[in-house]
Parts: C-alpha cells; sequence; structure tokens
C-alpha cells in the first residue's frame, strides 16, 4: 500500500460480494436504473402502440362503411328502387357485388324505420335494425354497434329524392372480430420490436455502466469521505471568498478568505448577512436574489469584485453562492489604464478635430475645444502676428496676440481673444517654455512667483476665480516657433502632474503641424487673391455705348481664374468679354492674367468675336504645348465670352468658347437666355467659332455671368438659371449698379467653392442726329464737296474750332481711298465724347504708315492722320475695310509742335 486509495481500476463490474440488486458502486446503481427504466418504457411503448393501432383500425373501418353507404345511397337508381313495388328485388342483386368490391362485411337497405329490403345475408331481410332513427331523420353516422346480428363499426346514410324527403337508409360496416385481426397481425411485430429495443437499451447500460465504473474507480464511502476532505481543503485554501447564503437571508458557508474580506464575526454562521455590519451595498446584493458579474463593491478600505449565482438550478436548496476577489489594486491600475485611454481619445479626437478647414484662426480654436473639458478646464491660444497674415514668423517670439480662448463657462478672468499678449519676464513658464522648446508645469499657481511676476493684477484674478495650476507648450513646426498654447484648471481639485506634460506637448506638436498647414495656405491664398485682384480691372474705361457694373468674389478656400473685361473699341462700340479658368490658386490667378492680356491685345486688332477667340484657341493650344511635363498644368478648359455691342446700329454680335449663355433682359422685363453657337472650351482645337449678331433695343440690359453664381454643389444649373431668371424679371427700371446688388443678393450661396464674375451692361444708342454719312464717288473732284459738306456738319454740331483739323484728314483718307481702294466709298461722321471720322472702301489692302524721306513724292498722308488725330487705325468688314480717327474736343487746333512741321515741306 502506497497510502492513497486502492486501485480499483482493474476490478471486475460484476464480482463475488455484490449482486445487480445490491449494488453499492455508483455504476451499478446507474446499471440497475437505466435497466428499470428501459423495461418500463418498453411496455409503454407497446401497450401505447396496441392500443393506438386498434383505435386506427376501427376508425378505418367507419370510414370505410361511411364511404360505402354514401356512394350506395346516393348512386343512381337506388331511390328509384326503393319507391318500386318490390325493393327487394331490385336491389339484392347490387348488394352481392358491392360489398366484395367495397371492403366492408355488409351492406343494408333499410326502410326510415330499419326494415330490412336488401342486405348482404338474405336471411336478414324483413328484420328491423335497430339505432337508425337520426339516420331516418336526414342525418348520416358512424359508430361502433354492438348488439344482434354482431358487433361492427358501421355507418347508416339517408336516401332522399328529389325534393330532398328521406325515402330509405343505407348501411355498411366491418365487423369488430375482422378489425381485431387487423390488431393482431402486428402485435408478434411489436413484439418483436419491444424486445429489440430491450435488448439495445441493456447493452447501451451496460456500456455506460462500464464507462462509469471506469471512470470513478468504483468509488465507496472512504473514497467519498477522501474527496470530501479534499474539497473542504480546496475550499479554505483558495484566495478568493467563497459565501453561500440561504433563501432566508442567512449566511450559510463562509470560507476563511471572504471571513477575511469582509471580516466577519466568528460566529457569522447561520445569522442574516444583513446583521453583520457590512457595507449596506454589498449586504443587500449578498441578500437579495440578483445575479451579478464582477461587481464592484466597497468593504472597508477595500474594493471587492463581487459575483453572485443562485444555487437553485444546480440542484441545492433556494438561495445564492457569491465569489469575492480583492480588486483595490487592480482598480488603481486600472484607473491609470482608464486615463491613459482617455489621453489616447483625445489625441485621436484632435486628428480628426484640429485642421479641419485651411483658417489659422479657426485651427487655433479647434485646439482648445478638443482639450476642454477632458484635460483642462481652460485653454488659451496665443499666435504671432506673422503667423495670422501666413507670414513666416521671425525674431524672437516675445509678443504674440490670443487666437483662441475656451473653456468650461463663458465667463472666464483672462484677457480676451485679440489683445497681444506680452512676455516680457523670462521667469514665467510661458517665456521659459519659448525658449527651452518643451512644455512647462505650473503645478500650483498660488506659489508660482514667475507666473505673478509677468502680471501680478492678471494673476489675482486667476487666482480669485479659482485658476490653480498651468501647463504651458509651445507650438512649434519645423523648429520654428508660431505660438503657444495655456492649459489652466479652475473647477476640478486635481492639479496637473508630471503624467501631463507628455500629453500637452504631444497635443501642442499635432495641432503646431496644422497651424502651420494653414499658414502657408493663407500665405498662398493671399498671394493668389492679390495676384488675382492686380490683374483684373480697378476701374471702368471711359465709353458711351453701355452703362456698366460689376461685382467680383473670389471663392472662400482658393482663388480661381474667373475674370471679366469692359474694352472700348473704335468707332464708339465696346467689347464684353468674361471667362473663366479651370482650377484655383496661383497658376489659375496667373493663367487669367495671359488670358486677359491676350484678349487685350487681340481687340486692338478689332477682330469679329469668332475670330478672336480662334486666335486666343491657338494661343492657349500653344501655350499647354511649351508647358512643362507635357501640359499638365496647362490651360486647356478656360473659357471666354466675347461680345461687340455698336451704339450705332444697336446689333451686338457674341461669340463663346464653352462658356455660359448670357441673359438678356429687355426693356419690358422679360429674360431669355440667349441661343449662341455651340464651341468647345479654349485650348481644344479643331473645331470653328461661329458668332451671333442679336439687335438690342436701347435700354435692353445684357448680363454675363461665370457659373459660380448659377451652380454650386447645393443647386444644379438648371435650378441656378431659373434662380437667376427669376431674379432678373420685372426690374427693367433699375440701374446696373442696383442690378447687381440685387442678383448678388439672391444667388450668392454662403460658403463659395468658386469664384463668382458679374458683369451688367445697359445698352444706349447715338442720337441719329449726331451721326453723318455721305456716299463719295471714286473722282478726286468729289473730295472737295465732302470736305464742305463735312465742314457744315461740324458748323452745325457747334465743333467751328475742329473744322481744320477735320478737313486736312478727311481730305488725306478720301484722297487715299479713291486712289487705292475701291468702290463703294462711304464718309461717316459721329460726334460723342470724341469726332470721330470713318472712310470705308471696297478694298481689303491695309495702309501703313512709314516715315518717308526727303526726295519722295508721297507716302507722307498717313503720317499727317497720325499726327493730327489722337487714335486711328484700321479694321476689316466683311465688304472691304474702314479707316478710321478719332479727335479730342477739348483741343480743335492743329499741333505746332516741331516734329510736325520739320517732317513736311509746305
Amino acid at each position: 500500500m502506497n497510502g492513497h486509495r486502492p486501485d480499483t481500476s482493474r476490478r471486475p463490474l460484476w464480482g463475488p460480494r455484490e449482486s445487480l440488486l445490491g449494488a453499492r458502486s455508483v455504476a451499478g446503481q446507474v446499471l440497475l436504473l437505466q435497466m428499470v427504466v428501459a423495461v418500463l418504457l418498453i411496455i409503454a411503448a407497446v401497450v401505447a402502440l396496441v392500443i393506438q393501432a386498434r383505435t386506427h383500425s376501427e376508425q378505418d373501418a367507419e370510414n370505410r362503411s361511411l364511404a360505402t353507404a354514401a356512394a350506395f345511397a346516393h348512386a343512381p337508381g337506388t331511390a328509384a328502387a326503393l319507391r318500386s313495388p318490390d325493393p327487394t328485388a331490385a336491389l339484392q342483386p347490387l348488394i352481392d357485388g358491392a360489398s366484395r368490391e367495397a371492403g366492408v362485411d355488409f351492406i343494408t337497405v333499410m326502410s326510415k324505420n330499419g326494415t330490412r329490403y336488401a342486405d348482404t345475408d338474405p336471411r336478414l331481410i324483413g328484420a328491423r335494425n335497430l339505432g337508425v332513427e337520426r339516420a331516418a331523420a336526414g342525418q348520416a353516422f358512424t359508430e361502433i354497434y354492438e348488439g344482434a346480428p354482431s358487433d361492427a363499426a358501421r355507418a347508416v346514410v339517408p336516401v332522399v329524392d328529389s325534393q330532398g324527403t328521406v325515402i330509405g337508409l343505407v348501411g355498411a360496416g366491418v365487423q369488430i372480430e375482422n378489425v381485431g385481426n387487423a390488431v393482431d397481425r402486428q402485435l408478434p411485430m411489436l413484439l418483436f420490436s419491444a424486445a429489440g429495443a430491450l435488448a439495445l437499451a441493456t447493452g447501451s447500460a451496460l456500456l455506460v455502466s462500464r464507462r462509469l465504473r471506469r471512470q470513478t474507480h468504483g468509488i465507496g464511502p472512504a473514497e467519498m469521505t477522501r474527496m470530501y476532505e479534499h474539497h473542504d481543503a480546496v475550499l479554505h485554501a483558495v484566495r478568493e471568498g467563497v459565501l453561500i447564503v440561504g433563501g432566508d437571508g442567512r449566511l450559510m458557508l463562509a470560507n476563511d478568505e471572504a471571513r477575511r474580506l469582509l471580516e466577519l464575526p466568528p460566529d457569522a454562521d447561520g445569522r442574516l448577512v444583513t446583521d453583520l455590519g457590512l457595507d449596506s451595498g454589498i449586504a443587500a446584493l449578498l441578500a437579495s436574489d440578483r445575479a451579478v458579474t464582477d461587481e464592484v463593491h466597497a468593504a472597508g478600505d477595500r474594493l471587492l469584485a463581487v459575483s453572485t449565482r443562485p444555487t437553485a438550478p444546480y440542484g441545492g436548496h433556494s438561495g445564492n453562492v457569491a465569489t469575492l476577489r480583492d480588486t483595490t489594486e487592480l482598480r488603481a491600475l486600472s484607473g491609470t489604464a482608464e486615463t491613459a485611454r482617455q489621453r489616447l481619445k483625445i489625441l485621436y479626437d484632435a486628428g480628426g478635430r484640429i485642421g479641419t478647414t485651411l483658417d489659422v484662426v479657426r485651427t487655433a480654436e479647434e485646439l482648445s475645444r478638443v482639450a476642454v473639458p477632458r484635460f483642462a478646464d481652460f485653454v488659451t491660444v496665443e499666435l504671432l502676428n506673422p503667423v495670422l497674415h501666413g507670414d513666416e514668423p521671425s525674431g524672437a517670439p516675445t509678443e504674440m496676440r490670443r487666437a483662441a480662448l475656451t473653456g468650461i463657462r463663458a465667463d472666464h478672468p483672462f484677457q480676451p481673444v485679440g489683445d497681444v499678449i506680452r512676455f516680457l519676464s523670462p521667469a514665467t513658464p510661458m517665456a521659459e517654455a519659448l525658449s527651452g522648446g518643451h512644455a512647462v508645469l505650473e503645478a500650483d499657481l498660488t506659489v508660482a512667483d514667475g507666473w505673478r511676476a509677468q502680471d501680478p493684477e492678471g494673476a489675482d484674478n486667476a487666482l480669485a476665480y479659482g485658476v490653480h495650476s498651468l501647463i504651458t507648450a509651445p507650438l512649434q513646426a519645423r523648429g520654428v516657433v508660431l505660438g503657444m498654447v495655456n492649459f489652466w484648471r479652475s473647477a476640478r481639485a486635481e492639479r496637473f502632474g508630471e503624467e501631463d506634460l507628455s500629453f500637452a506637448e504631444e497635443l501642442a506638436t499635432r495641432a503646431a503641424v496644422a497651424i502651420d498647414n494653414a499658414r502657408r495656405f493663407t500665405r498662398e491664398h493671399t498671394m493668389a487673391e492679390t495676384l488675382q485682384r492686380s490683374l483684373l480691372p480697378h476701374g471702368l474705361p471711359s465709353q458711351t455705348a453701355v452703362d456698366i457694373a460689376y461685382r467680383y468674389l473670389p471663392a472662400q478656400a482658393r482663388v480661381g481664374g474667373d475674370w471679366f473685361d469692359v474694352i472700348p473699341l473704335p468707332g464708339a462700340r465696346v467689347a464684353l468679354v468674361v471667362g473663366d479658368v479651370v482650377g484655383h490658386g496661383l497658376h489659375a490667378a496667373a493663367t487669367m492674367g495671359r488670358l486677359r492680356t491676350a484678349v487685350h491685345n487681340f481687340s486692338t486688332l478689332d477682330l469679329p468675336p469668332d475670330e478672336l477667340l480662334a486666335r486666343l484657341d491657338e494661343l492657349v493650344g500653344r501655350i499647354d504645348q511649351d508647358e512643362p511635363g507635357g501640359g499638365t498644368e496647362g490651360i486647356t478648359g478656360a473659357t471666354c465670352l466675347y461680345a461687340i455691342y455698336d451704339p450705332v446700329s444697336g446689333l451686338c454680335t457674341l461669340a463663346t468658347a464653352g462658356h455660359l449663355p448670357p441673359a438678356l433682359v429687355r426693356p419690358d422685363g422679360s429674360v431669355e437666355f440667349l441661343r449662341l453657337p455651340v464651341s468647345p472650351p479654349l485650348g481644344l482645337g479643331g473645331l470653328p467659332f461661329e458668332s451671333a449678331e442679336v439687335r438690342l433695343p436701347e435700354g435692353s440690359r445684357l448680363v454675363l455671368y461665370t457659373d459660380g453664381l448659377v451652380e454650386h454643389r447645393h443647386r444644379d444649373l438648371d435650378a441656378g438659371f431659373h434662380a437667376l431668371s427669376t431674379t432678373l424679371a420685372g426690374r427693367q427700371d433699375e440701374t446696373p449698379e442696383e442690378t447687381c446688388e440685387a442678383v448678388f443678393d439672391a444667388m450668392v450661396p454662403a460658403t463659395r467653392r468658386d469664384d463668382i464674375a458679374l458683369l451688367v451692361a445697359r445698352t444706349r444708342l447715338i442720337d441719329r442726329s449726331r451721326i453723318a454719312t455721305w456716299d463719295v464717288p471714286r473722282d478726286p473732284a468729289a473730295v472737295a464737296p465732302v470736305r464742305s459738306a463735312c465742314s457744315r456738319k461740324l458748323d452745325e454740331w457747334g465743333l467751328e474750332e475742329a473744322g481744320f483739323t477735320t478737313e486736312l484728314v478727311l481730305s488725306e483718307l478720301i484722297t487715299n481711298a479713291i486712289r487705292y481702294g475701291s468702290e463703294p466709298i462711304r464718309v461717316r461722321l459721329l460726334y460723342e465724347r470724341t469726332l470721330i471720322c470713318e472712310v470705308s472702301d471696297g478694298s481689303s489692302t491695309s495702309p501703313h504708315l512709314k516715315r518717308a524721306a526727303t526726295t519722295d513724292e508721297g507716302g507722307r498722308g498717313l503720317f499727317l492722320v497720325a499726327q493730327l488725330s489722337a487714335r486711328w487705325g484700321t479694321r476689316y468688314t466683311a465688304t472691304g475695310k474702314v479707316i478710321w480717327t478719332e479727335q479730342s474736343l477739348t483741343d480743335g487746333q492743329v499741333p505746332t509742335g516741331g516734329t510736325l512741321l520739320d517732317d513736311f515741306d509746305w
């Protein structure tokens, strides 16, 4: 023997000292119980099956009898046979064949009182059948009949005539002895199955018993005692408290650890848990029937994690079992872990909430909001003045401007946003943080003399308010100080500690990167906006063809390439231009300036709108090809609308390169969007541009705009057109300035992602009395009469002083047209801001200005015209050309300068 329990693994299942009924081991008792249960279940199953089989047989017999009786009763001829003089002769032959085919033992046809007319047994004809009164009343029925001539499962069905009157009865049935025979035939199979089931149950019980005996090793009383001792030792040695409380709230069991943790008295067993001096929370939990897991309760200076479960579901008496674990140290560690988790959560939120916009001040505000109230009660952010304007900071950071202030309350003791904060004393924590480049802690501000030295009055106000702890951290990116952030605590009693420094520095570092990005964007945006505004018109040129008003708004995030222009043209005409360059930023603004300059240069050639856009398209394509990287930063996709208005005829010629159509407000207040030939944006090439002509009544308003006015993310293009049309309708009496104001009030979105340019032009017509036209024959002798007629017209207009100069100019131009041009030759004078002289002919030959040599006989005519006129030029028409001059009306005398007199030999 080795001192342990004996080895019983080899003990035989059936030993000589124990029988099945006298089994003392767990395995033997289980075997006996399983065999008894199996026998009882098999007997019950056989009896139930026999009863069920007999019931089903009787039910089947009744159903067959009912079907047979109903079929015979409703068969054609049954009713007629019953009304015949001899029903027996008519029905008896039918019954003999029907009973065999239907599978029933008998069929009988009766009168209403039960007298048999025909029967399977001819001996019963004339005998009376009992118990048929329900069928005689018209109700078919089935039953188990007991009586003469034999017990049977029968059915009786009434036979009715065409009026529904019962004229007879039909009965059919199966004898009970035949029903029992069917059950008897099934009984051997049931008994055989029962025997097989008993054998199977016995075999399985033997297998289970053998396996249980092998696993329990045939445990007896001694072994059970030993197991109890081991269980008791484990219960009291474990480092977890165990309590069992009865259903009446009395303590039934407590191990040593539970007694230690709860400091239970020695006589605690059997007493109510509410009388043991425990904390009210844990006492109420132990006395209740609640099931909890790791619910924390205080027990003296300890924190216990309590878990309770009811004992009733596990076979015991009603009550609860509770386990207790000391989590005091774990709670402290979990508090530290929770604090770290909260810090990580703040840093995660900072990544998503700081830098959502590229605005420096907004980014500073986002930094202050992230830390309040989870880390600090108040946060102030100061930035250097250059940073606020997008510039690179330089020099020692001794002065900053407060950019953000957020706190748990609206009132505060700090300087407001916008104030200048100076760091003159090197002893302040702010100055120390800036010089050292790291966060500085002032855990207790009541003893922080350096902090008080900077602003004693402000420090006293802050202390009186309750501010008691501070962490200040510099905002620096790329080694450059941008500002600083201060974290203050006032409401919460907990002061900042050394473990908070690293978190404050990490938060300040992340915010500094976002602020630096916003500063760079601000600088780029400011540069782009300055460049863009410098390239846009600074004022309206002097002209009388249209009344002009305009509005321009850059995008809020990044400036774009929208532009407009008003260009005076010869002959009192004016060109209206609006365009849009795809993209934003410096590149778009510079591209806009290049296009605007190109349009100005092309307009000096006095080209029609379609030809001007064709040349502009060619220029854009060439610029794109010359761009580095294959034109990836080119300007392809720019749009442009170019219109020329002539106040003499009221004709407006327009051409578009992928731009939105202009709106026309007629003098009656109606609005329409002009249908112009569709052309691609500039730079695509390959397709010609076409122009359209529209005659505009005086007082019409032509509205040119860019897509930012009518389209944005909350409004599609069709809705924008409708809104613009609605805004312009019925405003025919307003000035262009009032129209611009109304359109911007109604159309401009709150958030602009694109530039908006708007140009409103109200048309005028030149007074017909200030226009004079003469047709000139191609004859040198016609020069003098025309010159005289022009002189008289100038006298009529009160321009006598300009007569001599005008005669000289017209003489030269008409003479050149007669000599070098072709018919028709026409002269036109326009009197508006200046005096305009136009001589047109049918030739496209272009005159050139040159300086004639002393020996040349000609070549001085155009030079003379250039000297006498303020401006002159040539424009080409579909039928030829026009040479025009403009003379200022402020001085009508012939120039006497040395250049003119020295160059010509009079």
